[in-house]
């Protein structure tokens, strides 16, 4: 009789090495779950659940956009006006002589906004500041959809009312189409900025863009999402 050939015979698995493969699938597991909760903790960003909704944009769809018609006569919905996108932009001038003051900003910033920031190069050379082109000096994230909603949630909701002396958002920030721009003195109004940390305080740009293409309507747009302007100081007649 003829002897099987080695090659054709199908190698059998013993019950000891069948044991240690599926040990070494668990420990493979148990190590990516690991790796996966460092990050999660170094303050990586979490992806959002699915079917996560915003309560800020089932405000705008639901109470604003329509007042928004309302006022100005629009006959469509996609005529109103609304938030195309928030942009935060942190300036860091001592990243010149120390690189670690931008990774903290960038730390920073991740945190506030959820998301990962993206960092910005000088676009010259400037001797008087001792500044070179492509050298690291800000920090700047752009949020749409529904991060921007959540983003401008907690922003009216929580920190706005934690700047010191705040009597309301100026009305001349706005840029004659529509866009808000704000500057901020401080990033320690967000509380989830850790002031141990990050003890010095960091000024701050944000910009709200929208489609309103006028002052009126970006100003009628966040008045009715929450942002709290200032209001016109009321001349009072003269006693006689």
């Amino acid at each position: 009789m003829a002897k099987d050939n080695p090659k054709d015979q199908k190698k059998e698995h013993t019950p000891k090495e069948h044991a240690s493969k599926e040990q070494q699938k668990a420990k493979s597991k148990e190590q990516h779950q690991k790796v996966q909760v460092t990050e999660a903790h170094k303050g990586a960003v979490i992806p959002m659940p699915k079917g996560y909704k915003v309560r800020m944009s089932d405000m705008y769809l639901n109470t604003v956009r329509p007042a928004l018609m309302k006022d100005f006569n629009l006959t469509s919905p996609m005529a109103a006006p609304k938030i195309t996108k928030i942009v935060i932009n942190i300036g860091v001038s001592e990243a010149k002589e120390n690189i670690q003051a931008l990774d903290l900003a960038k730390e920073d910033l991740t945190v506030i906004a959820g998301q990962a920031p993206q960092i910005r190069r000088a676009k010259k050379s400037i001797s008087n500041f001792k500044l070179r082109e492509g050298m690291p000096i800000a920090v700047r994230v752009t949020l749409r959809g529904t991060r921007m909603y959540e983003f401008f949630d907690r922003f009216v909701s929580v920190s706005v009312p934690r700047i010191r002396d705040f009597q309301g958002v100026d009305p001349r920030f706005f840029d004659g189409r529509g866009n808000l721009n704000m500057g901020l003195k401080e990033h320690h109004i967000f509380p989830e900025v850790n002031m141990e940390k990050s003890p010095k305080a960091r000024g701050m740009n944000i910009t709200f863009v929208t489609t309103a293409g006028d002052d009126k309507k970006g100003k009628a747009l966040l008045e009715y999402m929450g942002m709290p302007f200032k209001k016109p100081e009321v001349k009072q007649a003269p006693k006689a």
